[in-house]
């Protein structure tokens, strides 16, 4: 499907649907009682839209992850044998 990483706009867009059937079977079967509950379905998915793309957004940008933190390696392996210091043994 075209719209699968848009979870938040299928929603909104799912209840401004409803309400619009909602307000078809109103007009239909004349049931004045509902008129009010389709208009709110209409009205909240229509402001929840911007939100929702919004939020689909946010989720779409891909974050920089954290730099691991590099242990420090013992360098003491990796030195070259060199002159060695005379006399800085310890005495006991």
């Amino acid at each position: 499907m075209a719209l699968s990483g848009l979870r938040y706009s299928k929603s909104a867009l799912l209840v401004f649907g409803a309400g619009l059937v909602i307000g078809l079977v109103v007009v239909a079967a004349k049931l004045p009682g509902f008129a009010r509950v389709a208009s709110l379905a209409m009205a909240a998915g229509i402001v929840a839209l911007p939100f929702a793309l919004f939020a689909d957004w946010r989720r779409r940008i891909p974050r920089p992850k954290p730099a691991a933190r590099r242990r420090r390696r013992n360098t003491a392996g990796k030195r070259k044998a060199g002159p060695t210091r005379r006399g800085t043994r310890r005495k006991r």
